[in-house]
């Protein structure tokens, strides 16, 4: 899987585990709608951190604790 496909992945999980929606990711982190889709759907090539630590900022989680998943081992992502 790409960069881009796993940082989606993990948003998706993320949400999931807090049995929150897109819409209300972007009210807890104040990243606009169409960012979020776009994240989502991979559009972006490549993700800006800042935008991760929005998303991390507004679910009360570090950094560190966004990357701790096994969806960013080294054996998981692809060469861009």
């Amino acid at each position: 899987m790409k960069l881009n496909e796993a940082i989606a992945y993990r948003i998706k999980e993320l949400c999931a585990e807090r049995g929150i929606t897109q819409y209300q990711l972007h009210l807890k982190t104040g990243v606009p709608q169409s960012t979020l889709s776009t994240v989502m759907k991979c559009s972006y090539p490549s993700m800006k951190l800042r935008i991760i630590y929005e998303i991390c900022d507004g679910l009360e989680m570090d950094l560190r604790d966004f990357f701790a998943s096994d969806v960013f081992k080294r054996e998981n992502i692809e060469d861009c």
